[in-house]
């Protein structure tokens, strides 16, 4: 991929890191950050070497939500214009969501607003014990739109509504009770947990089988019963037909890797 402005991405043992950085604006959201992502995570799905990815932040703060300089400019769009920009940024958290590879969010610093949604769409998100969560919208006039969409299927609708309804703020602790993130570590332990997940996820997990799970994950939610179990059956079928699958049950019963 080429270098980017407030991007960075690189693969190490099979892992993608994609790396918001941009500090000095608390790795704020703007059009070209969002452009960078969204050309970030498309590579990702397209690198053969790229088997996991890891969406991390520098600085300080993992993503303080929407740039505010940047908001106050939109004012002054159509309302047209406006469609467009918030388009943008709900099809980069439709594809991280959709993306057919695991993504793991490695939280450094407080994820505000967008941030704390980019923290709760990841497949998993480990973040440091300091590190604050909040929707905090609703305190400047705003709403917590795309967010609430994934949010709501994360964790249900009342814990949703205590956290988009307040604005308040809440810890990584907290944040793992309402089933926001997945963990909890100290910040200097944090890049080896993150790692060390990853890692075990190349090494141990198909590729095929975790994007097949993924993907079902995001579409048995809007089916009936019946609809859901009819698409689980179909591609229960498919699975036991693919080359991964056909390895794999080979590789246990003859005591291989």
């Amino acid at each position: 991929m080429e270098e980017k402005q407030f991007v960075t991405y690189k693969i190490t043992d099979r892992i993608a890191t994609i790396t918001l950085n941009r500090p000095e604006k608390r790795n704020a959201l703007n059009a070209l950050v969002v452009t960078e992502l969204k050309e970030a995570f498309a590579s990702a799905a397209a690198d053969d070497e790229a088997k996991v990815i890891v969406l991390a932040a520098a600085g300080d703060a993992f993503c303080a939500g929407a740039d505010l300089g940047y908001l106050q400019e939109l004012q002054k769009n159509t309302y047209e214009e406006n469609l467009a920009d918030s388009n943008h940024l709900k099809e980069l958290f439709y594809q991280i969501y959709t993306h057919p590879k695991v993504v793991i969010a490695k939280i450094q610093g407080h994820a505000i607003a967008g941030g704390s949604g980019l923290a709760a769409l990841c497949d998993f998100s480990y973040a440091a014990s300091h590190a604050k969560f909040g929707y905090t919208e609703v305190r400047i006039g705003f709403i917590p739109a795309i967010v609430m969409v994934f949010l709501l299927r994360k964790i249900g609708e009342g814990k949703s509504k205590e956290l988009l309804l307040s604005g308040d703020l809440i810890d990584a602790a907290k944040a793992k009770r309402l089933g926001m993130i997945n963990d909890v570590v100290s910040v200097e332990d944090l890049d080896e947990k993150v790692y060390e997940f990853a890692k075990n996820l190349v090494k141990n997990n198909s590729s095929q089988s975790m994007a097949a799970t993924k993907q079902m994950i995001a579409q048995v939610q809007e089916m009936s019963l019946e609809d859901g179990l009819n698409h689980a059956a179909v591609q229960n079928a498919k699975a036991r037909a693919s080359e991964d699958c056909q390895k794999g049950i080979a590789a246990f019963l003859n005591k291989q890797k």
